[in-house]
């Protein structure tokens, strides 16, 4: 078995379409009507016809997941909520492991998040001073893949 993408359904395609293409930038991969899948392998479906293909209903906006996306400009996106007026769940803030992430909804009200991605963690770490070894034991990261973020970002 093979697992190949997460799926999520959407009310208005038209409206999803723009949120996920103009708002987050992804950029199609496959556009099926009714299916579209994104480069990364994301899809969305229209609800009314992927509720015809299991003869159940389907709800949104649960809270009980997430779609986890990464971007290092996170000022730049949260400029680019404010002005779309985009629902959030909170705004940017650091976890426990010192990662920068926002949490909005999309239109459906599905949980998006956007963090910064764990090499630019250890790299902005690295030029607050921090020893690799202090970046290991913030982030859990192994060295090994510490040393290249910086050098990756340098």
């Amino acid at each position: 078995m093979k697992f190949i993408c997460p799926l999520v359904t959407v009310t208005d395609m038209g409206e999803a379409r723009h949120f996920y293409e103009n708002i987050l930038k992804l950029k199609v991969k496959y556009d099926f009507g009714e299916n579209v899948t994104y480069d990364g392998d994301f899809a969305i479906h229209l609800r009314t016809h992927f509720q015809c293909l299991i003869d159940l209903p389907v709800e949104s906006g649960q809270n009980n997941f997430e779609l986890y996306f990464e971007n290092d400009h996170l000022e730049d996106l949260m400029e680019t909520l404010k002005q779309h007026q985009i629902e959030l769940v909170h705004i940017l803030r650091e976890q426990p492991w010192r990662q920068r992430v926002v949490r909005f909804y999309d239109p459906d009200k599905n949980i998006i998040e956007v963090g910064e991605s764990m090499e630019h963690v250890c790299f902005r770490l690295h030029k607050d001073g921090k020893t690799p070894e202090e970046i290991e034991a913030i982030t859990m990261m192994p060295q090994a893949f510490i040393k290249e973020a910086i050098q990756k970002y340098e």
